[in-house]
């Protein structure tokens, strides 16, 4: 590459010069390529320990002048023919320009000049991307694709200096972090180091320090333990690899590329050595703290944030914290966890302004909200910029306002409730302001169902007074009194101030009567419905009447939902249920219903209206238990691996008595996805709801912790699984609620506490303070932190099942073991994701869906298949390898949907390295039959034959039942066969393609696939239909290009062409016998009507006639071509016009004047069968070169459509030479094909994707 010249003081030291001229010096490294002795490893040394490698490329360009000792570097090479491109250009382009300058001053201007324009010129096309990657950390990257062969779409995020751990001996060295690989690279006196991890097969990735090692970060594989140390900054090198490991877990999960976020911030001006996507990720990473922290719609983007104090007045303090700035809201945190965190939505913001500045109150800004609530932050460092960043972002909310409002309007006409727009200023005025307003949204619904605008529990518990409630109603009362002080202290709604004073009320319990407000508040729900007015109507809407395997599902468990709740013995409650459940089936279909889903919505709908329940469960399945509620559960998994290892902390005598019995496994999962619903009484468990939306996933951790802690004696003493889940069964169904004033609702498991000794009742309130006071030390950064290194394992874990589950799907009699089994898959998978991560435009990358079984889930294109097969087939063919894998592509891909799975690329292989000569032959001989082989490959060189076929085919079709040797139309029937086959598949696919909108497929559809693959009936040598004349060359010419490599090749052509010579007349006389006295002729003209005569010698003359009219190219030559040869390399024989009166030899050196591209592998079968056999002028060869006087002269140009032979003759004719019954009969190890597959796994490049494809179409 060029570069900007810079001043070189000493031009050899560690450079050798390979060329020079009077202006230019071509140098090369000390210590690269060849030779280089002790000084040569010295550099080699130094070029990796110092930071040298990144800067300096092994090859470098250098201007001089005579007189002057400096030298300027003006371009560096990381190959020899990158420099000698470069090296030539200078030479042809500027030599004779500078030989006219007389100043050695005006010279190195000149060339200074001219090298800053060509290096504009180059960057000219890449300003977008080249501006934002500094020189420095650009040929940074460079070296790294050259050292790891990684193609260009692979971008290096980061590189550090770290030493990499070989046994007790640390390597100096270079990391190199790039989206889906991590590289070390080190060379220290003549030892080198090169690693390649894909982030997708990290198992565990931790920060830790050991007597062994000091402060290192460990990454384990499947196969190996890697450890790295003294970095210069560990925590941010840690960070950043546990970034890309999760975007690599991510990916394997749902298919989400690395650029989800679409347009994250940037800033300004970039910093030095650190790339684009390094601060992307570090955007992406600030983004999902952020909408964590403040329960913010996942589309929300950070914009910036700054230090601050905010003035609180229910204490009359200036609390100092963080101002967070996004487009739509303004939040802030206090710097105590527990001080004080705040929402402003900018929908709701009227005023902002900055006060007077004092010196008790420097820098003030005043934000005023339509429910007549003003915030005071103060301390703002560049308050005029974030004034005009926020005026920014209200202009565009206003700009949005006017859409909302008509729509509020639109509902409101329909039903006379409360203006959606004016939703918020109602929110801080009215006591259960989101219940009151959401009724506009809801219109569509409201007539139908009293869901839509109220909750079930309204409906249901009318008729009891709190008054009448006695001690209970007191404690109600007191608590709506103590939420009703808070509310007029610290504000009500969205803005109100959030402190630990309202985590106390909280965990008192929360009124019945605010219950669906406060929830829809804390989750964040009610930003999303007040955002989004009517999405939920359209959405039921649309989802109605419409049958997916999700409705299926949820019709199944509607009457399982809460079925002792007197709301949900009735249709009512049922079809609210429904509605919501299929609703987020609709809007969610990689999700669409998962069982659980249905217990936790149903308490939803008790506290709020339908909108409000199906809000409050997308928060629910979409931010706060994310991954919870998948088709693998992955999320529920990971939180009971964060609680088993709380355990292991907490309760270390308990933990491995818990891991003997396996009862953690057992018990978590359904206290976590039913968040203690399904196994604790109602009123209870639906206090740790309320919690929850307040804290998140950590109090229900704290809370099992609780429970196993309260029960650690009696689980101590436990035998078996069965006993310890009775006892905590037991427990949990004595959890009770006495403060609620709901009427009692009679528990499902209420069976387990009959006994003669009941356990004691334990009060709710009581258990959450205790969990409070014991395990209140969890944080939430921690626990994401935890979660992240469980996700690694339950992924990994679920990946290993998925390839057992694939390779138990693969039918015994494939031939390869279990170990070759599991090892081509891998293989197989690292192709498939190497699609996604360099192929994005591939079908592969865009298919993939999680939701299908696991043999539907990796599956691979064309291309891809081309380059497993040119590195693990036994039958390599040199130059004709991607042709073959080509056709055994078309021939393993059924379904004709451009891509096969793991169980058809087995079949493929196995076809070739098991089963005896017969199997392997058998194999051979389909790939040279339609569909394998394509009708392209196989056609002839004139267009006159195709014409002329098409034609016969046409007129001879009533005989074609007594006409059983003809194979063309057998092959056009098994295509035509095959064809509707694959037309029927797409029909499926397309019907399935219209469900995905809904939910995940079908799986009854692959039941019947696969039933109907085991009834299949094995096939047998007679069901082969027979070979023409064009496939039977094209069958030779793979078996020519096969031997090539072989070390018994001479034999091998020998024995070859022997067999061909014998197969071509066995061929030509089975022809004969075919041939029928009362059919039409083959090649005549189109509108001949005349009988055909009796007498065979008057085929020629008819058959003669129509080239002489309609093809005058058909007169040019009388040679059949043999195999695919193209028009323009078509020879004219001496014969002419058809004769076929020339001598062999005559014909055969016709052949030999082809091109060698052009030139069938028949030509070469012909001279071998020559000298092995004497052959007269009358013996019978490929129609048209050499004939008997007796055989029927064919239209020169043509290829002999009546030339047939059959697989049985072909093995037949094979077994007759010893050295191909060896050759494959051979034995070959797949093993080793698969580890030199795996070493160049990495090293292939994105152009070679395109030459792949542009031969095998």
């Amino acid at each position: 590459m060029w570069l900007g010249p810079e001043e070189v003081l000493v031009a050899n030291a560690l450079w050798v010069t390979e060329r020079a001229n009077p202006f230019f010096v071509l140098q090369r490294r000390r210590g690269h390529g060849r030779g280089g002795g002790l000084t040569g490893l010295l550099v080699g040394t130094l070029d990796v320990v110092l930071d040298s490698s990144a800067r300096v490329a092994p090859y470098r360009i250098l201007h001089q002048t005579q007189d002057s000792q400096v030298y300027w570097t003006v371009a560096c090479g990381s190959s020899r023919k990158e420099i000698t491109k470069h090296w030539e250009w200078l030479e042809n382009n500027l030599l004779q320009t500078l030989s006219i300058f007389d100043s050695e001053e005006d010279i190195t201007t000149f060339v200074k000049g001219k090298i800053h324009g060509i290096i504009a010129e180059e960057n000219k096309n890449l300003q977008p991307q080249g501006d934002e990657d500094p020189g420095k950390f650009k040929e940074a990257e460079l070296k790294m694709r050259k050292q790891f062969g990684m193609p260009e779409g692979e971008k290096l995020v980061n590189y550090y200096s770290c030493s990499y751990w070989k046994g007790r001996v640390p390597r100096q060295g270079w990391l190199y972090l790039t989206v889906n690989h991590l590289c070390f690279y080190s060379f220290l006196l003549g030892k080198e180091v090169s690693l390649v991890v894909q982030w997708v097969d990290v198992t565990r990735l931790e920060k830790n320090a050991t007597l062994l090692f000091p402060e290192s970060i460990r990454v384990d594989t499947r196969d190996q333990e890697l450890f790295f140390s003294m970095f210069l900054n560990i925590g941010e090198t840690f960070k950043l690899m546990e970034q890309l490991a999760n975007l690599a877990m991510r990916q394997l999960l749902d298919n989400e590329g690395f650029l989800e976020d679409k347009a994250p911030p940037r800033p300004a001006q970039p910093h030095r050595n650190i790339s684009a996507l390094k601060r992307d990720l570090d955007a992406r990473a600030k983004n999902e703290y952020y909408r964590a922290m403040f329960r913010l719609p996942r589309d929300e983007r950070l914009d910036g944030h700054t230090s601050c104090t905010l003035w609180t007045p229910f204490n009359k303090l200036h609390i100092p914290g963080q101002m967070f700035i996004s487009s739509n809201y303004i939040c802030f945190a206090s710097k105590e966890e527990d001080g004080c965190h705040l929402i402003i939505p900018l929908r709701e913001v009227t005023i902002v302004e900055k006060a007077d500045s004092s010196s008790v109150l420097p820098s003030p800004l005043s934000i005023s909200t339509k429910n007549k609530m003003t915030f005071l932050f103060a301390n703002l460092k560049d308050r005029d910029f974030l004034v005009e960043r926020i005026a920014d972002f209200l202009l565009k909310t206003s700009s949005k306002q006017p859409g909302d409002n008509s729509a509020g309007r639109k509902a409101s006409v329909m039903d006379p409730a409360p203006e959606s727009s004016q939703a918020p200023q109602e929110v801080s005025e009215q006591p259960a302001s989101p219940t009151s307003s959401s009724g506009g949204c809801q219109s569509s619904l409201a007539q139908e169902a009293p869901t839509a605008s109220q909750g079930l529990l309204k409906l249901f518990q009318r008729n009891a007074p709190v008054e009448d409630l006695g001690a209970k109603g007191a404690k109600e009362k007191m608590k709506e009194e103590s939420w009703n002080i808070h509310f007029s202290e610290y504000g009500r709604g969205v803005c109100m101030y959030r402190t630990a004073k309202t985590r106390e009320l909280v965990l008192k319990g929360i009124p019945e009567g605010l219950r669906g407000e406060l929830w829809l508040l804390f989750s964040g729900a009610w930003n999303e419905m007040v955002t989004h007015p009517g999405y939920y109507s359209e959405l039921v809407e649309k989802s109605t009447g419409r049958y997916s395997l999700a409705t299926e599902e949820i019709e199944r468990d509607l009457h399982r939902s809460m079925p002792e709740h007197p709301a949900f013995q009735n249709e009512l409650g049922i079809a609210a249920l429904r509605r919501v459940l299929t609703a987020y089936a609709f809007r969610n279909p990689t999700i669409g219903y998962c069982q659980a889903m249905n217990i936790v919505t149903s308490v939803l709908l008790l506290y709020g209206s339908e909108e409000e329940a199906f809000w409050l469960l997308v928060a629910l399945c979409e931010r706060m238990l994310p991954d919870y509620y998948n088709t693998r559960v992955v999320g529920a998994l990971v939180d009971q691996g964060i609680f088993e290892e709380l355990t292991r902390d907490f309760l270390p005598q308990l933990s491995e008595k818990m891991q003997d019995l396996g009862v953690i496994a057992s018990i978590s999962l359904s206290w976590f996805l039913t968040l203690f619903l399904s196994v604790m009484p109602f009123e209870s468990a639906v206090v740790i709801v309320d919690c929850f939306f307040y804290e998140g996933i950590k109090v229900v951790l704290q809370l099992a912790l609780a429970i196993l802690d309260a029960n650690v004696n009696q689980l101590l003493g436990c035998s078996d699984e069965g006993e310890a889940m009775t006892i905590l069964g037991r427990y949990l169904d004595n959890v009770v609620n006495k403060q609620s004033v709901s009427p009692p609702i009679p528990h499902l498991h209420a069976l387990l506490t009959s006994g003669d000794d009941p356990p004691e009742e334990v009060d709710i309130f009581d258990l959450l303070k205790v969990s409070y006071e014991k395990f209140s030390s969890l944080r939430a950064d921690d626990i994401e932190q935890m979660r992240f290194k469980q996700r690694l394992k339950v992924i990994q874990s679920l990946e290993d099942t998925a390839k057992r589950s694939v390779v138990r799907a693969i039918p015994g009699d494939i031939g390869f073991s279990v170990e070759e089994l599991e090892d081509l898959y891998m293989v197989f998978k690292a192709r498939h994701l190497a699609s996604q991560y360099w192929g994005s435009s591939r079908p592969t990358a865009v298919r993939r869906d999680p939701s299908l079984p696991y043999l539907e889930q990796y599956r691979i294109d064309a291309s891809q298949f081309q380059e497993l097969f040119a590195s693990l087939t036994p039958w390599a063919c040199g130059a004709h390898t991607p042709v073959l894998a080509g056709r055994m592509f078309r021939l393993l891909d059924r379904n004709k949907d451009s891509l096969i799975n793991f169980k058809e690329f087995v079949t493929g292989m196995s076809g070739m390295y098991h089963g005896d000569l017969t199997e392997k032959l058998k194999v051979l001989y389909k790939l040279h039959l339609p569909p394998a082989l394509n009708p392209e490959e196989a056609e002839s060189a004139l267009e006159a034959t195709h014409y002329f076929t098409e034609d016969s085919s046409s007129e001879a079709s009533p005989l074609a039942s007594d006409l059983d040797l003809y194979l063309p139309w057998e092959a056009q029937e098994a295509l035509q066969q095959e064809e509707g086959e694959g037309a029927g598949n797409e029909d499926v696919q397309g019907k399935r393609g219209e469900e995905k909108g809904t939910s995940p497929p079908d799986y009854r559809h692959y039941l019947q696939m696969w039933a109907k693959e085991k009834e299949a009936q094995k096939e047998t040598i007679k069901d082969l239909p027979k070979m023409n004349q064009e496939q039977f060359i094209e069958l030779c010419k793979t078996l020519y290009n096969m031997f090539s490599e072989d070390s018994m090749e001479q034999d091998l052509y020998h024995a070859i062409a022997t067999v061909a010579s014998l197969l071509l007349r066995i061929g030509e006389v089975g022809k004969r016998f075919s041939a029928q006295p009362g059919r039409k002729p083959r090649d005549g003209a189109p509108g001949e009507d005349q009988p055909s005569a009796p007498d065979p010698p008057q085929d020629p003359a008819q058959e003669l006639q129509p080239p002489a009219v309609g093809d005058p190219q058909a007169k040019a030559g009388g040679d059949t071509q043999l195999g695919k040869v193209p028009q323009e390399s078509q020879v004219v024989g001496e014969g002419g016009g058809g004769e076929g009166l020339g001598s062999p030899s005559q014909r055969l050196s016709d052949d030999e004047t082809k091109d060698d591209m052009s030139m069938s592998s028949y030509s070469v079968v012909s001279t071998g069968s020559l000298q092995c056999e004497d052959l007269t002028d009358d013996t019978v060869l490929v129609g048209g070169e050499a004939r008997s006087p007796l055989a029927p002269s064919r239209s020169g140009g043509s290829v002999d459509t009546d030339w047939s032979i059959s697989f049985e003759q072909i093995l037949a004719s094979i077994l007759t030479e010893s050295v191909l019954v060896n050759f494959f009969e051979k034995k070959m190890d797949i093993g080793l094909k698969i580890k030199d597959q795996r070493k160049v796994e990495r090293q292939f490049s994105s152009s070679s994707d395109h030459e792949h494809s542009g031969v095998s179409s």
